[in-house]
């Protein structure tokens, strides 16, 4: 197999390469467009069943919502149209003749959503009204980097009206948690939650909340997002209900989403100079196992041995795969750490004579030996435990090591040439200085982080009072 670069050392090379030897995705025929391969897809389906579960016990219902959005939906909210103008993707033509009106490929459900909200909602009865969809975004982009950044990515979008603005500030913040906890505890994820600055806010949106990730090349990832869209889409679609004394009212809405970006941060953070490295609540192989044979008669016994493994494996829902190519032992080594799988189990002739199993853990390289007396199945269930909060522990670590905060532009200054990640200082949101900042130093404000939020110190340009924020280079 190809060697793949250093993560250290070049991560964008690293990255690339890493998805193609672990057979993740490929490249559409359409620039910035990607293939997502089973592979690929099939930590997507863990993201759609796991978090899925967790919006439908939050009361959500799953909806579908037509991909093609008249122009002129768009267009009613100004400060929409206006974030998303230049991402958008239009259709002028269709069944050969021109449309009368274009039509915009789903950049955001917002505002086709909320014009059958308008249709839905006649009663405070008809509240709250909670419709998540799982679909595919086209946001034209200029740059992009398969899963992290694409011109079309999968995602799942929440939208939520309510009678008041508090039970909408509330469904925000619930469904920002959901998303923490999802990336703690299944992607073993660290993140920094917050609200963006006004510049980074949602077009249309009172506010956006948002998890921050630092990948090892020390960027940001923007993981997810949660707006409380307050009462602007519903004042131009007219979604309204009468209150209980028989009053009109506007609902105050949410949105928030999740897409495949998500993976893309997920390599990103625990990836290493072999390739992934997979959570194993994620990875859809969890172990895998390589017989170890050159006689005929030797695989034979070994087949019995770890069929009987792989069904007792399957029947306490472990995930396991054996490896019975006719691959060199080198070979398939290298094919499923690249593939990031959890934990290998070495099976052969010497291990049947010693009664143990030889067990690799993918994220340490650590080798383990354990008798064939033991319950393999309690075994590898303490292991994937430990091995999920140690790969947190790590993430989580990397990220505080570089993270600083700095109290003037000189340490500013040094900061972005030592290539720190995330840098903490006190800002006084505006777009202007925000954009003057990104120009001069090539860093964009990422969070306002909740744990300082109540903060409040000099800003380090004007000595105005401003607001822990964290500023990094992102993806």
């Amino acid at each position: 197999m190809t060697k793949i670069p250093s993560i250290s050392e070049n991560f964008s090379e690293w990255y690339l390469e890493a998805i193609k030897l672990a057979d993740l995705a490929d490249y559409g025929p359409v620039k910035g467009t990607m293939i997502i391969k089973p592979y690929g897809y099939s930590l997507w389906k863990t993201v759609q069943n796991v978090l899925g579960k967790m919006i439908t016990d939050s009361g959500t219902e799953d909806a579908y919502f037509p991909l093609f959005i008249p122009y002129s939906f768009l267009a009613a909210e100004k400060e929409h149209v206006e974030g998303f103008a230049p991402e958008l993707a239009l259709v002028t033509k269709a069944g050969g003749e021109d449309l009368d009106e274009p039509l915009v490929v789903r950049p955001t459900s917002e505002t086709i959503m909320y014009k059958s909200f308008s249709q839905w909602i006649q009663s405070y009865r008809d509240l709250p009204l909670k419709i998540n969809q799982w679909c595919n975004i086209v946001r034209w982009e200029k740059r992009t980097m398969p899963f992290m950044r694409t011109s079309e990515f999968l995602w799942q979008e929440g939208h939520t009206a309510h009678t008041t603005e508090i039970e909408a500030v509330e469904e925000v913040m619930s469904a920002l948690q959901r998303y923490y906890d999802f990336a703690r505890t299944y992607m073993a994820i660290p993140a920094l939650r917050g609200r963006k600055t006004i510049g980074e806010k949602f077009a249309g949106a009172d506010f956006t909340t948002c998890l921050e990730v630092m990948v090892k090349s020390k960027k940001a990832l923007q993981f997810c997002t949660s707006h409380l869209l307050g009462q602007n889409f519903a004042k131009v679609f007219d979604v309204s209900f009468v209150n209980e004394h028989n009053q009109k009212e506007f609902v105050w809405q949410t949105s928030w989403g999740f897409s495949t970006r998500t993976i893309g941060a997920m390599i990103g953070v625990h990836g290493d100079d072999k390739g992934l490295v997979l959570p194993p609540l994620m990875a859809p192989i969890q172990v895998i196992i390589i017989p170890i044979y050159k006689d005929i008669e030797v695989g034979k016994k070994l087949k019995v041995k770890i069929d009987g493994i792989e069904k007792n494996l399957n029947a306490h829902e472990i995930r396991v795969k054996s490896d019975w190519s006719d691959n060199s032992l080198g070979w398939k080594f290298n094919n499923w750490e690249v593939k990031g799988v959890p934990i290998r189990i070495e099976i052969g002739e010497k291990e049947m004579a010693s009664n143990e199993y030889r067990i690799v853990l993918r994220h340490t390289g650590m080798v383990k030996s354990i008798s064939q007396d033991q319950k393999i199945e309690e075994v590898l269930g303490e292991l994937i435990k430990e091995i999920q909060a140690e790969m947190y522990q790590s993430a989580e670590r990397f990220m505080q090591e570089h993270t600083v905060t700095v109290t003037s532009e000189s340490q500013l200054a040094s900061a972005v040439e030592e290539e720190v990640g995330f840098i903490k200082m006190f800002f006084k949101d505006t777009k202007e200085k925000a954009k003057e900042i990104q120009e001069k130093y090539k860093i964009t404000p990422r969070v306002i982080p909740f744990e300082t939020e109540d903060e409040r110190g000099p800003d380090i340009f004007t000595g105005e009072e401003g607001q822990f924020t964290v500023f990094a280079k992102a993806y």
